[in-house]
């Protein structure tokens, strides 16, 4: 059963009546802006959808209120599961700020598990509560707007033809044997090829070094691709009888029968996808493929290139990222596949004009978003002052228009969006997500958001309480 509060008495109250002095102040004013009770309600309304009538029946689950704030904390801190538990578990003012107190704290697979309940639109809404709090405490009003895109990639190996094929035999095989499992059948039915398929990829790496061993390599491919498409074929026969068996078995070997049914359904295209481009590269010399496939176990990485010098490929997803004054991430956009910045202007503006009911005074980007377009949908929406610096050589008139006082501002002024995605990356882990899958992306960017605008708040209070 779904809680939203813990009830139980503070540990601070009945150990240490002095025990605020312990709290960073910043901390503490993060603790202030979560009380917020439309906050709770996004989670607990969240967590009820895991099961019916959980709000009702069943054990008494980890309270709503515990569930963010824990994972918030871990966000803040960027930890693993078992570090949050571990620093939750050692220190008062953690349990104090998660709402624990002298209760257990929920292990790093609990937390695990009901983060994953917490989908795309559970995280987007609880973001957007977040920049309510922020609007309400007058730390922003949606006059000024800048936007910039960045790579947060996924946590996959290097992707290479050979080895995208290994992990294409493992995943199958591995997930045929979970079948056999399920079936009540011995794992041996499912041959395991894997030092045969090892085998194939060191000759291929070594074959690839020297130019005059590309026979041997096509061949070394080729025999790669033959093992490959009969495992596809066992993994067909496989879901054959996964389907015949569902329909006799009791009801918890149903639910694990349709598991392996739904993942080897998910993991059969993914693999002919590898085989094909693997066919299209090695024999036909097409390296210039749509859909591409860089991870059997992330499909939804894209190949991405910004023109970086000391990474000019980069595999994960592009995101946006859009500020209003003082800092605030007022929205963010996951993309897929590469989408021209120019294309993304227009609908961050849109959102811009849904949060905060006005269009905003100032609206500023680099010179990837930069074009004439863009410029007019800004003056139709109402932005007083555009500021996107034409790229390549400029007519005398335009280097007038951008030499104006207010233009040089507001490009000053954008510059700060390249420190705010460094602080992202380098405090809240957007450099890399270590969640699995799309939602899992939508998740790790959400929440390290969510952390980033809280320390702003906090920030933004304290200085002027002080002031």
């Amino acid at each position: 059963m779904v809680q939203r509060r813990q009830h139980e008495r503070s540990l601070f109250e009945i150990l240490l009546p002095d025990g605020h002095k312990l709290w960073p102040d910043w901390l503490r004013r993060i603790d202030t802006a979560l009380e917020d009770e439309a906050v709770i309600d996004v989670v607990a309304q969240g967590l009820e959808k895991r099961w019916p009538q959980s709000r009702r029946r069943g054990r008494l689950g980890t309270p709503a209120e515990v569930v963010i704030r824990m994972l918030i904390l871990k966000h803040l801190f960027d930890w693993s599961y078992d570090d949050l538990e571990h620093e939750v578990r050692a220190n008062l003012v953690y349990r104090a700020f998660t709402r624990i107190d002298a209760g257990d704290v929920p292990d790093a697979k609990t937390i695990l598990k009901i983060a994953r309940a917490l989908g795309p639109q559970v995280i987007e809404q609880l973001h957007r509560q977040v920049v309510e709090v922020a609007k309400r405490a007058g730390v922003t009003h949606g006059r000024r707007f800048r936007v910039d895109t960045t790579v947060v990639e996924t946590n996959v190996h290097y992707p290479t033809d050979s080895t995208l094929l290994q992990d294409s035999v493992r995943a199958l095989t591995r997930t045929m044997h979970h079948g056999c499992v399920a079936l009540g059948e011995p794992q041996s039915q499912i041959r395991n090829r894997a030092r045969s398929v090892a085998r194939r990829c060191i000759a291929i790496r070594l074959q690839s070094r020297r130019e005059e061993s590309r026979p041997a390599l096509v061949r070394s491919y080729r025999r790669l691709m033959r093992i490959t498409r009969a495992v596809v074929r066992e993994s067909v026969t496989m879901v054959r009888r996964l389907g015949q068996r569902v329909r006799t078995a009791t009801a918890t070997t149903a639910a694990q029968l349709q598991r392996v049914h739904r993942r080897l359904c998910e993991l059969r295209p993914i693999v002919e996808q590898v085989l094909h481009q693997t066919r299209a590269r090695v024999v036909g010399g097409d390296v210039y493929l749509a859909d591409k496939v860089v991870s059997v176990f992330e499909p939804h990485t894209a190949v991405i290139r910004k023109g970086k010098k000391a990474k000019p490929t980069e595999f994960g997803n592009l995101i946006t990222i859009q500020e209003a004054e003082h800092q605030i991430i007022a929205a963010y956009a996951i993309h897929d596949g590469r989408p021209a910045d120019r294309t993304l202007w227009a609908p961050a503006l849109d959102r811009h004009q849904q949060i905060f009911g006005r269009a905003p005074f100032l609206a500023t980007a680099d010179r990837g978003f930069s074009s004439a377009a863009n410029e007019r949908e800004a003056t139709i929406r109402g932005v007083r002052r555009v500021v996107l610096p034409h790229p390549g050589r400029k007519t005398a008139a335009r280097r007038a228009y951008e030499h104006q006082q207010w233009f040089r501002r507001g490009r000053r002024w954008r510059v700060g969006s390249e420190g705010r995605i460094s602080v992202l990356k380098r405090r809240h882990g957007l450099t890399r997500c270590r969640y699995h899958g799309r939602d899992g992306m939508h998740r790790w960017v959400g929440l390290g958001v969510i952390a980033d605008n809280l320390i702003t708040i906090a920030r933004f209070t304290s200085a002027r309480a002080i002031a």
